[in-house]
């Protein structure tokens, strides 16, 4: 929330003279309470006149922050439109900036808030954040607006008024970190204890208390100087990148990143580059470590946005894979796939700390609040102990003044018992304690970016585990595939075996249904595609040396080894991928054999989903029986499906839809990898076991596999029972519902949103919380739930143990659901 104020001579006057009369108590006071330095100062107006606003936050905390509205003059730059003009002064009508600026003078009202610029926009009457393109480019005006690049009047515009492309962390002097510190409203009033303690001859104590409160405020300081600097040696190698920038009057020459700007079109040559901003591919593809963001340095392949003419943002046509697309700030290029003979040219979308690595850095300066039960009680603790001490103050002073004692005695005896209620030395103890905690983690390489957390871990009862790579082998071993021909399902074949895989249709989407890409003479890529591939012996050939019909150089080319089995082709050339995301939950690839016409469409992902793009004679009856007889075993279950493209000879597979071309497949059968659960899993989650901490599984995995996981780890005890929990939407005038199903029994008990545990005997009891059952659901019920039954999910929550199919989102959500418990 943003409210407008405006600062008054008089009320400034007065303010000053009370800083002197109280000899800069009330300045002290209005540097813990910014809000009353506004109330006192200014007064109530609109934004659009205020030259100080007051931010508050939407949270339980609503903490107050004083912000100076400041201007940028645009006057000193060679525009473009004269100042008098109607004209825009970019050529995006629909950028902020056209919106904000002030004619003739041309300014900008502007605000900094935590790293990010807001202007204010007069069309709508509110601040606007500057440094991003805006989400209602469509694809259509990305490409034509921006895939020319900038002029270099607009150029300068956008860097005047987005600000230089950095992210700058400034290591905060010695002197700053000691006031900040020293101002803390304990340590004030730990000062005031001490003078008056002194004052009355308690010599030894105090002097104590001052060596340890020195001790203390000297750790925090050094540790909070330190964290700065490795801060800025962190990201100042951000600032330091060269790229090679077009514009429409000057051609492509290099710079540094820091001037690059919104909008801006650069050109990716095939080099390692750490990418300096956020932007969107709209020419070529290329392959990225998104190690920074993700953790895992798994490379992905992003995509160029299609040229659409549709009216719908860029970001709503793509849905949740938008991100395909985009190429984040911090990940590295390691690869790029020219279109032809044309480079590889992307759109910067955000720079400095608008960017995904901004982002990253900015919760690590401004971390959100944390509000556990530790510190309410803390709180309490504080407000109890002051009370006894005020009852302790009025006794002693009706006492000492009935006794006829001196003023002097009165008031000092009264401020000693006061003050003796609140220990002085809590803040000084809980410092030592967390610099030495924080010291122990650091042995054993465990970094902390928050201190003050250290201490609620005494508190966590809940810890959240991810499946693949956390519970289980970070590998997948690939145990058997099962085809299907005639809509039936045919002998397994298991792996290893004596025999390599017939060639087939299911051999051919093994060796191109994949993202794998050659780096350095090694295959490289997701575990589950590589083991994959290695099942076929077949093998990848460097990109450099990639073929298709046309004779231009694309992707990669896959070929039989020594070891595969005889096939009627000399290799597959996989000329367009539709890539993976975990809300599709699929991927496919457009491929062609090496010296035919033919294209080819292979996919490959979350069994009841392919299972749907697929023609339903071509998927066996027994589909879902055979599905669950290896899930219910803990195995990973893809499904592989397969379409021949009717297709043109000098068609641009790159321009398929998507929607149109995964339609109508043949189903080809089931993939079973196996995923073994890690050593250190069964011990570890024993051990949270006995210090009463639950642990609960949360996985884009299979709901089956994901509960042998749980079984097999220990999170789900022998004997206790599961129960399903399936959520659907409402259909016609049906309303939405669940259904609680037992994980070993077929009979599922449906429940409208008004009979949830209407009927005690037929339903399941979710206040039973002691009785021995665990929830399952997958991430279609649990958004369901949130949607239409949000009353009943902290009652399912205490129970919930298994959470499959989440997305990424959803996994964010769940998290803060139980954090509310």
């Amino acid at each position: 929330e943003i409210f407008g104020y405006k600062t008054q001579g008089w009320r400034r006057v007065l303010c000053v003279a009370g800083y002197i009369l109280s000899c800069g108590a009330l300045l002290l006071l209005f540097y813990w309470k910014p809000e009353w330095d506004v109330w006192a100062n200014c007064i109530r107006c609109s934004l659009e006149e205020a030259d100080i606003v007051l931010l508050r936050t939407t949270d339980e905390f609503q903490v107050y922050t004083r912000k100076k509205v400041t201007w940028i003059d645009l006057s000193t730059l060679a525009l473009p439109v004269g100042s008098n003009s109607d004209g825009p002064l970019v050529a995006d009508k629909d950028s902020v900036i056209n919106r904000a600026v002030m004619k003739p003078q041309l300014k900008m009202r502007c605000i900094q808030v935590q790293k990010i610029r807001y202007v204010w926009d007069f069309s709508v009457k509110e601040f606007k954040k500057v440094g991003s393109l805006e989400d209602s480019n469509t694809c259509h005006s990305i490409h034509h607006k921006f895939g020319a690049g900038l002029t270099r009047e607009e150029q300068k515009i956008r860097q005047l008024v987005c600000g230089p492309n950095t992210i700058e962390i400034e290591i905060r002097p010695i002197w700053k970190l000691l006031f900040k510190e020293i101002l803390n409203p304990i340590y004030v009033f730990q000062a005031f204890t001490l003078t008056v303690w002194l004052s009355q001859g308690y010599m030894e104590y105090s002097f104590a208390i001052i060596i340890l409160s020195i001790t203390s405020i000297g750790l925090t300081v050094y540790d909070l100087r330190q964290q700065s600097t490795k801060l800025h040696n962190l990201v100042k190698e951000h600032n330091k990148v060269q790229v090679t920038v077009c514009t429409k009057s000057e051609g492509c020459k290099e710079l540094e990143s820091c001037y690059l700007v919104p909008g801006d079109m650069f050109l990716l040559d095939g080099k390692k580059l750490s990418l300096p901003c956020d932007a969107v591919l709209i020419d070529g593809s290329c392959v990225v470590n998104e190690g920074m963001l993700t953790g895992e340095s798994i490379p992905v392949t992003k995509t160029p946005l299609p040229v659409m003419e549709s009216t719908i943002p860029w970001k709503t046509h793509s849905l949740e894979d938008y991100r395909r697309h985009v190429l984040f700030c911090g990940t590295e290029v390691i690869q790029t796939q020219p279109v032809g003979r044309g480079p590889v040219r992307a759109v910067v979308l955000q720079t400095g700390f608008n960017t995904a690595k901004g982002d990253l850095v900015r919760s690590i300066l401004y971390p959100k609040p944390v509000n556990f039960k530790l510190y309410r009680d803390a709180f309490k603790l504080i407000v109890g102990l002051s009370v006894v001490g005020v009852f302790g103050l009025v006794y002693t002073v009706c006492v000492f003044v009935s006794h006829k004692k001196p003023v002097a005695d009165v008031v000092a005896m009264a401020l000693l018992l006061l003050t003796a209620t609140v220990s002085p030395t809590i803040p000084a103890a809980l410092t030592t304690g967390t610099v030495y905690a924080q010291r122990r983690l650091k042995k054993k390489n465990i970094f902390c970016i928050s201190p003050q957390r250290i201490n609620i871990c005494g508190q966590i009862n809940l810890v959240c585990f991810d499946k693949t790579g956390t519970l289980t082998e970070d590998g997948l071993d690939l145990w058997g595939v099962i085809p299907s021909e005639g809509s039936r399902f045919q002998k397994i074949h298991k792996f290893p075996s004596s025999t390599p895989l017939p060639w087939g249709p299911v051999c051919g989407a093994m060796a191109t249904c994949h993202s794998l890409v050659v780096l350095d003479k090694k295959i490289q890529g997701d575990p589950l595609d590589l083991k994959m591939f290695e099942g076929t012996h077949w093998e990848v050939e460097d990109s450099s040396t990639a073929w298709d019909g046309a004779g231009t150089l694309k992707t990669c080319v896959v070929r039989p080894g020594p070891k595969a089995s005889s096939a009627p082709v000399e290799g597959m050339a996989i000329l367009h991928q539709f890539p993976f995301s975990s809300g599709l939950q699929r991927m496919s690839v457009v491929s062609q054999r090496i010296g035919e016409e033919q294209y080819d469409l292979y996919m490959k992902g979350a069994p009841e989903i392919v299972s749907s793009f697929c023609r339903q004679d071509t998927v066996p009856a027994n589909f879902l029986m055979e599905l669950k007889t290896y899930t219910s075993q803990g195995f990973r279950v893809i499904a592989l499906a397969h379409k021949v493209l009717n297709l043109g000879k000098d068609v641009d597979v790159s321009d398929l839809e998507r929607e149109e071309a995964e339609s109508g497949l043949a189903f080809l059968g089931l993939l079973v990898m196996e995923n073994r659960l890690k050593q250190e899993t069964k011990p570890v989650l024993q051990e949270l076991a006995a210090a009463r901490i639950r642990s609960v599984m949360v996985t884009g995995d299979n709901l089956q596999t994901a509960i042998t996981v749980a079984r097999n780890a220990g999170m789900i005890h022998t004997g206790s029972k599961v129960i399903l929990v399936e959520a659907n939407e409402p259909e016609g005038s049906s309303p939405a519902s669940i259904a609680w199903q037992l994980a070993e029994d077929c009979k599922a008990n449906t429940a409208a949103p008004g009979e949830v545990c209407a009927n005690a005997e037929a339903k399941i009891t979710l206040e039973e919380e002691t009785c021995n059952y665990h929830f399952a659901m997958n991430g279609k019920s649990y958004g369901v739930i949130i949607k239409h039954f949000y009353s009943l999910l902290p009652k399912i929550l205490v129970n919930a143990t298994v959470f499959a199919r989440m997305s990424p989102g959803q996994k964010s959500s769940l998290v803060e659901e139980f954090q509310k418990l």
